[in-house]
């Protein structure tokens, strides 16, 4: 468990930094629930917000016209998914270029999922980019983006080690990597170790802790299955007995959520990646602890 006190170090002059993580929708009622979290969390100034593209490239254009829609209308700054699963390098390399084209400077570059799903054998496209890393490479060869790629706190479900993970990150690093951003966990010390071995091995780039705050429990649970992340017996007894209670549930998942992520800025984390689930409030809720405060809207001078 996290420690008795949860404040915030003092001793840093670094600032909190957030980004948060979205996903296209499907229909317009979820359309509707998307926009309107972008524009609660929007004026917390997040370095940047990701948009994910689904597997096998199933969203490929709901994914580009949230991004593209997201550099026209807003100020933030988009983060495109990008995977290399069911596509040539040449698909691929029409989609990076389409984001260059709509203004996109940041790709989350992903090998993705098998598509026949999670769980079976991965394997790559004939003519198509082989692994994260070549994919990294390819992005850094069309245009100047900056690129961020996944880490894994708890190893890839289909690493065979942690050094083995760690090896498939140094060469996401060597190809250009500008950060990674982890798979969400849940114990704090499971990341710290990661960090001590990621440095280690001499891999300095940031890497930005990922952030789940349960909005459900079992949804949680079962997506930790399928992405290898461990769900402690600490965090389903907080739940316990509340898939009836949507309000109590919501009181405990906001100071599930509020103990993690002071605890680690009290371990001197800055930077933090929400995974927000396409809703607002319960992360909202953290930044506001984190000390992030909306910008004031500066009313329009009235007509002379």
């Amino acid at each position: 468990m996290f420690p008795s006190s949860f404040r915030p170090s003092r001793d840093s002059h670094r600032p909190i930094r957030v980004s948060f993580e979205f996903f296209p929708p499907k229909t317009a009622e979820m359309e509707a629930t998307l926009w309107s979290s972008i524009e609660r969390l929007a004026p917390l100034g997040p370095s940047f917000v990701s948009v994910t593209y689904g597997a096998g490239g199933s969203t490929r254009e709901r994914t580009h016209n949230t991004v593209a829609r997201l550099v026209r209308e807003t100020d933030l700054k988009p983060a495109a998914h990008l995977t290399c699963v069911a596509a040539t390098r040449g698909e691929v390399d029409d989609v990076v270029r389409a984001y260059h084209e709509a203004g996109v400077r940041h790709i989350v570059a992903l090998r993705g999922d098998p598509a026949e799903g999670v769980g079976t054998a991965y394997t790559a496209h004939p003519g198509g980019y082989e692994r994260s890393c070549d994919l990294v490479a390819g992005i850094k060869r069309i245009g100047d983006f900056e690129v961020s790629v996944s880490a894994y706190p708890e190893r890839h479900p289909e690493a065979g080690s942690l050094d083995q993970d760690l090896d498939a990150l140094k060469a996401k690093v060597d190809c250009g990597a500008d950060r990674a951003i982890s798979q969400f966990f849940f114990e704090n010390d499971l990341f710290f170790r990661y960090l001590d071995r990621v440095r280690a091995r001499g891999i300095n780039i940031p890497i930005i802790p990922g952030i789940l705050p349960v909005q459900n429990f079992k949804q949680a649970a079962n997506f930790a299955r399928r992405t290898g992340a461990s769900v402690p017996d600490w965090l389903a007894a907080r739940f316990e007995g509340l898939e009836d209670d949507v309000a109590t549930r919501k009181l405990v998942a906001a100071a599930v959520a509020a103990e993690q992520v002071l605890d680690l800025v009290d371990r001197g984390i800055t930077d933090f990646h929400f995974y927000t689930m396409n809703r607002a409030d319960l992360v909202y809720a953290i930044c506001h602890l984190l000390g992030l405060r909306a910008a004031p809207v500066v009313a329009e001078k009235a007509a002379a």
